[in-house]
């Protein structure tokens, strides 16, 4: 079986790092992996297996008919079976689906607050949906929305995963005073209430530091947040370090990991820090509470007052602290990894 992982940039977002871990993961289980990029590069190529076939299609409009032909030919001259086609690029795919029908096209849907729209505002993926063989979710409300809303009836829930080899070893070690929190700064990742949440924290433990991570796009959103920095004196106890491709060290520093967003279908990043061993915390929105299981804290979305609250009692009390973050690593090893959810894609394939 050959598989192309198709995803329109390989920036560091969510969607992005789940189709450069299949490709990786699958490059040890199928006949040849795959992954083509539609749009832009990234941070994220350098994180592609040296065994994983690569193609930058380079598209330019919505509707390119050249990089349509360069994706058949790429398709046509190494034999690929399956196109998996990662959120938007879904259009891309139909219209190779169009021209050339012979391989088999899935789809995987990232985006949870998908399930607060309509089929009416869905028209192009309603449409593309009769040429899916299957749908990924990542989460349960979006696999029941894909039911009810797509032409499509092979719908499958499938977690996302961290690679077992990125699990940390060993006990817990000491960490830095840090929270983290690994997020694009753009909506609804919802930084403000982070923000607000940090500065009560901050008022009792001046010494801890919180670092924001994930690309800045200097806009009205980034503005907003650097006017409340600046406005309640946060700096530097606040970082924002931007886009970068040491994710995994400043993970393995830091003692707790968070999210605060309004919307989420299964975070990458929630998986990211159980396997990096840090404590927890995030809003109940998408499948995060499901994936925690118990093993940290889940606070109402927007509301900084249990987010703070849920972030001073962790830092308060380091045991239960090292505790939670180890049975959640734990948690995260027996069902969020490669040899957890790999065996299920290809059953699905």
């Amino acid at each position: 079986m050959k598989v192309l992982q198709l995803i329109d940039s390989l920036e560091a977002g969510g969607a992005e790092r789940v189709a450069v871990s299949l490709a990786n993961a699958l490059s040890r289980e199928i006949d040849k992996s795959y992954l083509c990029a539609t749009r832009k590069e990234g941070l994220l190529k350098s994180s592609l297996h040296e065994d994983v076939g690569y193609l930058f299609l380079s598209r330019k409009r919505t509707v390119d008919p050249s990089a349509v032909l360069r994706l058949r030919s790429f398709i046509k001259r190494n034999g690929i079976d399956v196109v998996h086609a990662h959120s938007t690029s879904f259009f891309l795919a139909t219209q190779l689906k169009m021209v050339y029908p012979k391989f088999r096209l899935v789809w995987h849907t990232h985006y949870g607050n998908r399930v607060t729209t309509t089929r009416e505002q869905n028209k192009p993926l309603y449409y593309s949906s009769r040429y899916f063989e299957s749908i990924v979710a990542v989460n349960e409300p979006l696999r029941d929305w894909c039911l009810k809303t797509l032409k499509t009836q092979n719908v499958h829930y499938l977690p996302n995963f961290v690679p077992a080899e990125k699990v940390v070893q060993g006990p817990i070690s000491e960490r830095e005073k840090q929270v983290i929190c690994v997020a694009n700064l753009k909506e609804p990742k919802n930084h403000m209430n982070l923000l607000k949440a940090f500065k009560k924290v901050h008022v009792q433990f001046p010494d801890w530091k919180l670092l924001l991570v994930g690309k800045d796009f200097e806009d009205e959103y980034s503005t907003e947040l650097n006017n409340y920095l600046d406005a309640n004196d946060l700096n530097p106890a606040v970082q924002k370090l931007g886009q970068r491709d040491d994710v995994a060290t400043l993970l393995s520093t830091a003692a707790i990991g968070v999210l605060s967003s309004d919307h989420e279908g299964l975070p990458m990043a929630l998986l990211e820090y159980g396997a990096a061993g840090l404590a927890v915390i995030t809003t109940n929105v998408g499948q995060c509470a499901e994936v925690l299981n118990g093993n940290g804290r889940v606070v109402f979305t927007n509301d900084s007052d249990t987010l703070a609250t849920a972030l001073i009692a962790y830092i308060s009390d380091e045991n239960m602290r090292k505790t939670k973050a180890e049975s959640f690593r734990q948690h995260i090893s027996e069902n969020y990894t490669t040899k957890a959810v790999i065996p299920k894609l290809l059953a699905m394939y």
